[in-house]
């Protein structure tokens, strides 16, 4: 087996909502381990015990993963990282580009692009960036 890149997304106290979100989206199974449940939990302060320390959507070779331990210098959102979603079917990216864009704000919408596929890309409603592609 060869090595993998797989999305990491950072939160700011709403990763268990936004991965239950995207698992509503694309569908898999998601576990959450909180700080609470973790050997940090005695090192973090009362009020974080409750967040996530790590979350995994998988879903066939589909990996997403998350956490809401943020850096000391915050989150800084930025345009220099997109999650690229290449579906299998018509119906699959209407679907997912449908679901993940309620709420977000869709920068193309999905249309027959020059290199052969149904492409769009859209923000979803917790900033981040989504290319959807369906080779035909």
């Amino acid at each position: 087996m060869s090595a993998q890149i797989q999305s990491y997304l950072t939160f700011n106290g709403n990763c268990k909502e936004a991965m239950m979100f995207y698992k509503s989206c694309l569908g898999g199974e998601l576990t959450l381990q909180t700080i609470g449940d973790s050997p940090l939990s005695d090192k973090m302060p009362k009020k974080m015990k409750d967040c996530i320390l790590h979350a995994t959507l998988t879903k066939d070779s589909l990996v997403l993963k998350g956490t809401d331990m943020v850096p000391f210098k915050g989150i800084i959102k930025g345009n220099n990282v997109s999650l690229s979603l290449k579906c299998i079917s018509r119906e699959q990216i209407e679907t997912c580009f449908e679901k993940l864009s309620e709420g977000g704000k869709v920068e193309h919408p999905l249309e027959h692009s020059f290199w052969g596929a149904l492409f769009g890309d859209l923000t979803d409603k917790y900033g981040n960036h989504w290319l959807l592609s369906y080779e035909q």
